[in-house]
């Protein structure tokens, strides 16, 4: 429309550069993961592997381009895009609010790549780096797509239809589920999910719902239980926890064994309990219909779940909320941007907290009105302040400031 040439360009990796950068990702939150090092070997194999793809942008790039750089995986492509004459924007999605010496180890690896970029964008001041030039620090929180298929309007017959062909929900149906793609083009659910269950979720039941990758920081295991011990008792609730299938994930190799942790913290619950728990491994050969079967989950939800140890941001509570959901959620990160605790949504301040998560469920699910008063609040709260519009704005500001030194 405009004329701006404007492309993703994704790096190729292996298993070892995956297993690094999940490191990365995991000490970046103040988490040990692995519990692997950060030492020379590891600097060797992450410029190793970047190495290809520098030279490859790098031949792509003229003066006067505008190249973002996305979190730490690719950060030590920022040199070489700067000494091509790129002006070089580095945003880092996740941080921590109180940074231990985890996180400053994982800031040291890469904070010599991260300098060369005239200016660093971070979700919200607490996670900017100590020693990063604070005047290329600019604070820019995500936004969603209102009009993509993971967060379009879905009358309640398409939620019904896409939940139905998933399997997540069956009711025999014989509606498609159908939704629109980016394109404008019509789209349809055609996948299963892999579901993990004693029995399916039935078509009338009140349901609980967290979709987030199988990681631990995201805490499906703690979920599970909070909702084994202080939910399903008192409740007829059903809890589908969702996250993507792990073999369609090749740079999480930590997500295999988080799923097969959540299915053990399912089977070791009670029967009465565990019948009324759900894990949906969705399906990812088609990311538009992976995005549609989200959001027919969030929608058909009662209560939206985002019991985070740690998070950047978490998107999936904006996603929630847009779709007028009343959300749960812990006090960390983003998520405290987000929700205003009472009004928008509810905060819990220990994420190991099990009977606070459970007792903020369950008032939900025990006082309608409420959850109702509060998903529109919740709506209005991202429609105000996490929609695309602010977001792009935003960059235009920072982009012209760029284009303005250079």
């Amino acid at each position: 429309g405009e004329g701006v040439d404007a492309r993703w360009i994704v790096i190729p990796g292996n298993e070892d550069f995956f297993r690094l950068t999940k490191r990365l990702h995991n000490h970046l939150h103040g988490s040990p993961g692995d519990g692997g090092g950060l030492g020379a070997d590891e600097v060797a194999l992450y410029e190793r592997t970047l190495a290809p793809s520098a030279e490859e942008l790098c031949d792509l790039v003229r003066p006067g381009d505008i190249v973002i750089v996305h979190d730490p995986q690719p950060a030590g492509l920022c040199a070489g895009l700067a000494t091509a004459g790129a002006a070089v924007i580095w945003r880092c999605h996740v941080g921590l609010d109180h940074p231990n010496e985890i996180a400053r180890t994982a800031w040291e690896f890469l904070r010599g790549y991260v300098e060369p970029a005239h200016a660093y964008v971070f979700s919200r001041r607490a996670f900017a780096w100590e020693r990063l030039a604070d005047d290329r620090i600019v604070l820019i929180a995500p936004s969603i797509d209102a009009f993509s298929p993971k967060n379009q309007e879905l009358v309640p017959e398409a939620v019904a239809a896409i939940l139905d062909t998933s399997g997540i929900v069956p009711d025999g149906g014989a509606v498609l589920g159908a939704f629109t793609r980016e394109d404008g083009a019509p789209g349809r659910v055609d996948r299963h999910a892999e579901m993990f269950e004693d029995e399916p979720v039935p078509s009338d039941a009140p349901v609980v719902t967290q979709v987030s990758r199988w990681d631990r920081l995201k805490d499906p295991v703690g979920v599970i239980e909070g909702f084994g011990r202080y939910v399903a008792p008192l409740t007829d609730a059903h809890l589908v926890v969702a996250g993507p299938s792990v073999a369609a994930v090749a740079d999480d190799p930590e997500g295999a064994e988080v799923l097969a942790e959540s299915q053990a913290a399912r089977r070791s619950l009670p029967q009465p309990a565990r019948a009324r728990v759900h894990l949906a491994a969705l399906p990812m050969e088609d990311r538009e219909e992976n995005a549609a079967i989200v959001n027919a989950l969030q929608r058909r939800a009662a209560v939206v779940v985002q019991k985070s140890i740690a998070e950047g941001f978490g998107l999936t509570v904006a996603e929630g909320m847009w779709k007028a959901r009343a959300v749960v959620a812990t006090r960390i990160g983003g998520i405290q941007d987000q929700i205003e605790h009472g009004v928008s949504g509810i905060l819990v301040d220990d994420p190991a907290d099990l009977r606070a998560y459970g007792a903020a469920v369950r008032g939900l699910l025990e006082d309608e009105p409420r959850a109702r008063r509060m998903g529109a609040e919740a709506q209005k709260r991202v429609r105000d302040e996490f929609l695309g519009v602010r977001h792009l704005l935003q960059y235009a500001e920072l982009i012209e400031k760029l284009v303005g030194r250079a």
